[in-house]
């Protein structure tokens, strides 16, 4: 017999408090692919938003979601209710300093310095 999968239906909590969803995605659907749909749906008047699947983190019952992980996996029984609504809260990772200023800042520190020999 074959069992049949419920669909899982998750909105996404951004660090303001709006929310991005729900949606319904199957349970086989990687975190990966989940992350991904998220980027598409990221709304453009956000400042700070995700350039890449990389830059988000989701988070789910206090556990950070691996990316290699599939959703039925990482479904917490206390947590999901039959046929509610699953929060899931995202982390984006701010953008870091271009590698040119950061060689810029250790090249600055590095002539600012001294140094003494004794002979």
């Amino acid at each position: 017999m074959a069992e049949i999968q419920e669909q899982l239906e998750i909105k996404f909590r951004l660090h303001d408090g709006s929310d991005i969803g729900p949606r319904k995605y199957s349970p086989a659907t990687s975190v990966a692919t989940l992350k991904e749909s998220l980027l598409a749906q990221w709304p453009n008047e956000k400042e700070d938003g995700p350039r890449t699947v990389n830059d988000l983190k989701l988070i789910n019952a206090g556990r950070i979601l691996e990316n290699n992980r599939t959703l039925g996996e990482c479904k917490s029984p206390l947590c999901d209710a039959t046929g509610g609504v699953t929060t899931m809260h995202v982390v984006v990772r701010p953008p870091s300093l271009e590698k040119g200023a950061e060689k810029k800042a250790s090249n600055q520190r590095k002539e600012s310095s001294c140094g003494c020999v004794i002979l």
